[in-house]
């Protein structure tokens, strides 16, 4: 059987066999409802508020002011609606950027469609956004600012707490979509100049379908699911709890080994790239060359066709992707890639590898081997 390479953890991870033995419990045993009052509904509430507990520390925040989501989507729709609806007598004016993953594009599309205005800032080519421009746009009837923390296709990590700080002088409700740097960089709400931060168990090693918003206490937030009182009224519908509790695990597991992880993907991001370089191919890093993510490495290799290389990859075994997973199935270029203005060849060649904890630094070598063989034999 061909040796298969996964190197598309940026998209999903697996889930850490601890992580599936701390939810098997919650699958089989602890079934009571958490809002149900009898002991079995006890039972699962003390597991929910231990698993919050678990998550608040892992992002150094009050356990009170998290709320279980179906996800990172979900996380960003609560902050991006429920923000603009809770302030609309206020203001209607809201900023945002061109690279922002589309959960939290086409919630602020959304709200155009309900009357508000808003602005995107835009990218320099390492994919920055420009707390100058931020502030030029700054008006008097500015409400929300929502600006990813780490982007998921070039890794850019934005300047969050100078822009942070700036809003808050200003009392401007400021959201990140931490989704790709949580597990990676060490993040506390505590500390960090924000109103809200959504994040996601799956890019963690947790399961699919559970994630968390860090919702502020004096947050102006309107809930746009209405029927039960869970949440503390901030987001109907009962619970996930066995996903919930394989979340906190997955926080737990990552809090331990943050620091050994992250080493080992600089040293497979060192390696994939002198590889190349020895290898003779052209190719071009995306992304800012110093202020980025340690898991994630786009690049570029002109004269080969985006999907002509992830086809030939996949044939060899290795998963790479062209961006988003939510919009890495379409011929169309990446609109992160678009708003960075890079050149069309570079552009139309970009390849996103993404690393996680199943992968050694053995299997990226014989990646870039494949990619560098790859690309010499379409060249010839």
């Amino acid at each position: 059987m061909r040796e298969r390479i996964y190197l598309d953890h940026a998209a999903t991870t697996p889930v850490h066999p601890r992580v599936v033995e701390a939810m098997h419990p919650f699958l089989t045993e602890v079934y009571g409802n958490p809002s149900s009052v009898h002991g079995f509904g006890r039972e699962a509430r003390q597991a929910l508020e231990g698993a919050r507990d678990t998550i608040a520390r892992f992002l150094d925040a009050d356990p009170q002011t998290l709320v279980f989501t179906s996800g990172g989507t979900e996380a960003d729709n609560m902050a991006i609606i429920g923000g603009a609806m809770a302030q609309r007598e206020r203001g209607r004016h809201v900023i945002t950027s061109s690279i922002e993953h589309h959960a939290v594009l086409h919630a602020c599309e959304h709200l155009e469609q309900l009357g508000f205005e808003v602005t995107y800032l835009p990218a320099d080519k390492t994919g920055l956004i420009s707390t100058d421009e931020l502030k030029k746009a700054v008006r008097p009837d500015t409400i929300l600012v929502s600006i990813m923390y780490g982007n998921n296709e070039v890794g850019t990590i934005q300047p969050i707490e100078e822009m942070g700080s700036y809003l808050r002088e200003r009392e401007i409700v400021f959201h990140t979509d931490a989704v790709q740097a949580v597990g990676v960089l060490p993040i506390s709400v505590s500390k960090l100049p924000v109103d809200m931060l959504s994040v996601s168990a799956h890019k963690i090693n947790g399961p699919k379908g559970v994630g968390a918003l860090f919702l502020g206490r004096k947050v102006p937030f309107t809930p746009y699911l209405h029927g039960g009182s869970q949440e503390r009224k901030r987001r109907a519908g009962t619970e996930n709890l066995a996903s919930i509790i394989g979340f906190a695990e997955a926080a737990r597991i990552a809090q331990e080994e943050m620091e050994d992880r992250v080493a080992k993907y600089r040293q497979m991001r060192t390696t994939m790239l002198q590889c190349w370089q020895q290898e003779g191919i052209s190719f071009e890093v995306n992304g800012h060359p110093e202020k980025h993510l340690p898991h994630i490495l786009n690049v570029s290799f002109p004269g080969v066709h985006t999907e002509t290389m992830l086809m030939n990859l996949d044939l060899e075994g290795v998963a790479a992707a062209s961006g988003s997973a939510c919009t890495s199935g379409s011929l169309e270029l990446s609109h992160v890639l678009e708003a960075m203005c890079l050149d069309d060849p570079v552009a139309q060649s970009a390849i996103r590898f993404s690393f996680g904890i199943t992968n050694t630094v053995e299997e990226a070598e014989r990646a870039a081997r494949k990619v560098a063989q790859i690309v010499h034999r379409l060249k010839r």
